[in-house]
C-alpha cells in the first residue's frame, strides 16, 4: 500500500509541467519579475517622448475668400499669385489648360483644388453691406419771415487798381492814417471798418488791395459785399486791376458806384475814365446808363458826401434787411493767429445776433467766443448783422472765405468738424483711387499687349519667354539713384494772415520753370516763424519766407547756425522777387563767347622746328586783337574746321602774347592743322554769364 502511492505520487510529479510544480526558490523569480515591468514601463515613456518630439509644430495656412463662377485672374489675385501659379496648380487634371485665359470662369471643384493645392485653405466670400455714416453737417437755416427782418447797414467794398486811392478814400471817411501805416503804401490785407456818416447812417466798408498778387482777396470781398465803389483814378484811367474788379463785381451779381478819384490833378480827365469804362460794359449815368459816377478827392475830402449819399441811397433801393433772432451765420473775411489772442478771424455778420459765448463753426474748425472786438480794438457786447468784427475763441484758424454758422453746443460743434473732415478724407480717397485705377489699367493694357505676341505658345513656353524677357528687363533697368540730379528747391511760406498765405500761395501755383529748377512749398501757415518751421527747412534743406511776420532773434541765430535761408518781407512783390533771385542762383551759369578779335589768313609757309616741320599760318589782324592764352577758331566759308589753343603766336620772328589790329603774325596751331589762305581766325573768350529763372509771376 505504502508502495503503491509512491508511485502515484512520482508519476503524478513526473507528468505534472513545470509551472505547476511547487517551487524552492520563489524569491529570485519574483525580483526578476519587477525588474522586467519596470524596464517595459521605461521603454514606452520613451516611445512616448519620441513622438512627442516629432509632432511638427503647427502652421497657420493662408485663407482666400472663393466665390462663385470666379475668373482665372480673380483667383489669382485672391491668393496673391500670378496667372501661370493657377495653371501649375491644375498640372494632371482634366482642364485644358492652353484653352484657359485671365478671363475664363472656373468650376467650383477646380477653384477648390487650385486653393488646396497651393498650401492654402479656402473660405466663402460674405456678402457684407457697408453701412453709410450719417451726415452730420450743419447748414444755412430756411429763409425767415419777412415780417421779422430789420434794416442793416450795407456792406460795400472798395475796389480797385493799385494806387488809384482806394485807402486814401477810406482814410478821408474815417478821418484816420491808415495809408501810412501800410508797408510800402499799398494795402495787403483785407479791412472792416465801420463807419459812421454825418448824417447818422452806418456803412461797413471792406477795404481790398489792389495789387495783382491779391486776385482772391478781391474775389471774396466782392462774395461777401453788397454794394462795390470801383475807384478809378482820373488821372490813370482804367486799368488791369479795375477790369478785374469789374468783373469780380459782375460775377458775384454786385451794383457798382464808380469813383472818380484824383480830380484835383491837373491832367485828371473824368470823362476819358467814363468813355473807357463803356468797353467793359459799365455804362454811367452821362451816358445813359444806370451806374452813378461821383468825381471826388479822396486826398483833399472833396465830394465825399455825396459819394456816401449815393450809397445810402443805393442801399435803400436794395432794401437790404436781415433777421437779427435765430442762430448766428456770416463769413469770414480774413484770419490770422495774435500772440495774445490766439486765432482771430474777422467776420461779416450776415444773420442773427454774435454774442460771448456763442458755439460757431467755419470750415474745420470751431470756436466758442471768447471776446469780440471792432476795428479798433474795442470790446463789444454783440454784433448784428451787416456789423464787422473781430472773433476770438477759435480752437484751430478757419480759412478766410469760409461760411460761419452758429450751433447748438460744443459737442455739436465737434461732431460737425468731424463729419467735415471725414468727408475730405473720402474725397480724397476717391481721387487716390481713381489715381490707381487709372495705373492699374496702364498696365494691364501693357500686360494684354505682352501676351497678346505669346498667344500662340503653350502655357510652358509663355512662361519660359516671359522668364527670359524678365531676365534681360533686370539687367537692363538702371540702378536707383539715392540723391535727386535734378535741380530743387523747397521752401516754407509763413504770413500775418490766412489770406496773404492764399495769395502767396496762388502766385506760386503759376511757376513754369520746373524744367530748370523744381520748386515746392512743402509747408505753409499763419503766424511768426518758429523753430519747427527751422527744424522742417533743415530736414528737406529748405528756405523760409515770410510776409508780415517776425522771427525772434533766437530764431535768426539757430537759422544762422544750421545754415536755413530765412527771408522776412512786408512788401509781396519784394518777397517774391527775393524768391526768384534765390531760384536764379541755383542754376548753372550759361557759357558765352565775347570775340575777342579777328584775324585772316594771307599766305601758309611751314617753320624748321628741331627736326621737325611745322605749319604756320601767316596772318593780319582785321578787327580787336590775338590773345595766345585764349582759345582760337578757324573758321572757312560758314563752317568751323577748327578749334583750340595756339601753339606758337610771332611777330616777325619774336614770341608774343598779343597782336593788335593792322598787325601781321604767324601762328601755328596745337595739332597738324592745314590752314588756307582766306581762313578767318577768331580769338574768343568764355566767360561764364549768371543765368536767370524764366518764371514770370505777371507784376
Amino acid at each position: 500500500m505504502n508502495v503503491m502511492s509512491f508511485v502515484v505520487r512520482r508519476a503524478s510529479s513526473f507528468l505534472s509541467p513545470p509551472h505547476l510544480r511547487p517551487t524552492r526558490c520563489p524569491a529570485p523569480s519574483f525580483i526578476y519579475k519587477q525588474s522586467r515591468s519596470h524596464a517595459s514601463k521605461q521603454v514606452k515613456s520613451q516611445k512616448k517622448v519620441q513622438k512627442t518630439k516629432q509632432v511638427k509644430p503647427k502652421v497657420d495656412k493662408q485663407e482666400v475668400e472663393i466665390r462663385q463662377r470666379m475668373t482665372v485672374a480673380a483667383l489669382a489675385q485672391a491668393m496673391n499669385k500670378d496667372f501661370d501659379h493657377v495653371l501649375e496648380a491644375l498640372l494632371n487634371t482634366s482642364v485644358d489648360l492652353d484653352s484657359l485665359e485671365p478671363d475664363s470662369v472656373l468650376e467650383e471643384k477646380w477653384i477648390k483644388e487650385v486653393v488646396t493645392r497651393s498650401g492654402m485653405k479656402f473660405k466663402w466670400s460674405k456678402l457684407t453691406e457697408t453701412k453709410e455714416r450719417e451726415n452730420k453737417d450743419a447748414h444755412r437755416r430756411p429763409p425767415a419771415d419777412p415780417a421779422t427782418l430789420v434794416s442793416r447797414p450795407p456792406v460795400v467794398t472798395i475796389m480797385g487798381h493799385v494806387d488809384h486811392g482806394k485807402t486814401t478814400l477810406l482814410d478821408s471817411l474815417r478821418r484816420s492814417q491808415l495809408v501810412s501805416m501800410e508797408a510800402g503804401g499799398i494795402t495787403q490785407h483785407i479791412g472792416a471798418f465801420l463807419v459812421q456818416l454825418p448824417t447818422g447812417e452806418k456803412i461797413t466798408f471792406l477795404d481790398t488791395p489792389g495789387h495783382a498778387a491779391f486776385s482772391s482777396m478781391r474775389a471774396r470781398g466782392a462774395n461777401a459785399t453788397d454794394i462795390v465803389i470801383l475807384v478809378v483814378a482820373a488821372d490813370d484811367g482804367v486799368m488791369t486791376q479795375t477790369v478785374e474788379s469789374i468783373q469780380h463785381a459782375r460775377k458775384a451779381k454786385v451794383p457798382i458806384i464808380v469813383a472818380v478819384n484824383k480830380c484835383d490833378k491837373p491832367q485828371a480827365s473824368p470823362e476819358r475814365v467814363k468813355q473807357e469804362l463803356l468797353a467793359h460794359d459799365v455804362v454811367c449815368e452821362t451816358f445813359g446808363g444806370d451806374v452813378q459816377a461821383i468825381h471826388i478827392s479822396a486826398l483833399k475830402g472833396d465830394n465825399l458826401l455825396a459819394l456816401a449819399e449815393a450809397t445810402v441811397a443805393l442801399a435803400e433801393v436794395l432794401e437790404l434787411k436781415s433777421d437779427p433772432s435765430g442762430f448766428v451765420e456770416g463769413t469770414v473775411i480774413e484770419s490770422r493767429t495774435d500772440r495774445g489772442k490766439g486765432p482771430v478771424t474777422t467776420a461779416i455778420v450776415q444773420r442773427g445776433t454774435l454774442k460771448k459765448g456763442c458755439v460757431l463753426v467755419a470750415g474745420k474748425s470751431w470756436a466758442k467766443v471768447r471776446f469780440l472786438y471792432d476795428e479798433n480794438g474795442r470790446v463789444m457786447a454783440e454784433a448784428g448783422p451787416g456789423a464787422a468784427v473781430e472773433v476770438v475763441g477759435w480752437k484751430e484758424l478757419p480759412s478766410a472765405g469760409e461760411l460761419i454758422l452758429e450751433v447748438e453746443s460744443e459737442h455739436r460743434a465737434r461732431e460737425v468738424v468731424e463729419w467735415r473732415i471725414y468727408e475730405e478724407e473720402q474725397q480724397k480717397l476717391k481721387k487716390e483711387q481713381q489715381a490707381i485705377e487709372e495705373k492699374q489699367k496702364v498696365h494691364q493694357e501693357a500686360y494684354r499687349k505682352e501676351r497678346e505676341g505669346l498667344s500662340h505658345l503653350s502655357w510652358r513656353q509663355r512662361k519660359l519667354a516671359l522668364y527670359r524677357s524678365n531676365r534681360l528687363t533686370a539687367a537692363m533697368r538702371p540702378t536707383e539713384k539715392t540723391q535727386r540730379e535734378e535741380l530743387y528747391l523747397p521752401i516754407i511760406i509763413k504770413g500775418d494772415v490766412d489770406g496773404s498765405v492764399e495769395a502767396i500761395l496762388n502766385i506760386l501755383d503759376t511757376y513754369d520753370a520746373h524744367e530748370q529748377c523744381s520748386m515746392e512749398v512743402i509747408h505753409f501757415g499763419v503766424g511768426d516763424i518758429s523753430e519747427n518751421d527751422i527744424i522742417m527747412a533743415e530736414t528737406f534743406s529748405g528756405s523760409i519766407y515770410g510776409f508780415n511776420v517776425a522771427a525772434s532773434k533766437s530764431i535768426q541765430q539757430m537759422a544762422l547756425k544750421r545754415g536755413i535761408l530765412l527771408k522776412l518781407h512786408n512788401v509781396i512783390y519784394k518777397l517774391i522777387d527775393e524768391l526768384k533771385d534765390e531760384l536764379s542762383g541755383k542754376l548753372a551759369p550759361v557759357v558765352i563767347e565775347n570775340i575777342i578779335g579777328e584775324a585772316s589768313v594771307l599766305a601758309m609757309f611751314d617753320v624748321t622746328m628741331g627736326k621737325k616741320k611745322v605749319p604756320v599760318a601767316g596772318c593780319r589782324v582785321q578787327k580787336g586783337h590775338l590773345d595766345r592764352r585764349l582759345k582760337f577758331r578757324v573758321i572757312r566759308g560758314q563752317e568751323t574746321i577748327w578749334e583750340g589753343s595756339l601753339l606758337a603766336l610771332k611777330h616777325h620772328k619774336d614770341d608774343v602774347q598779343t597782336v593788335k589790329t593792322g598787325m601781321e603774325c604767324g601762328l601755328s596751331a596745337d595739332s597738324n592743322m592745314d590752314f588756307k589762305a582766306g581762313d578767318v581766325v577768331v580769338c574768343f573768350q568764355e566767360l561764364d554769364s549768371p543765368q536767370t529763372t524764366a518764371w514770370d509771376p505777371g507784376f
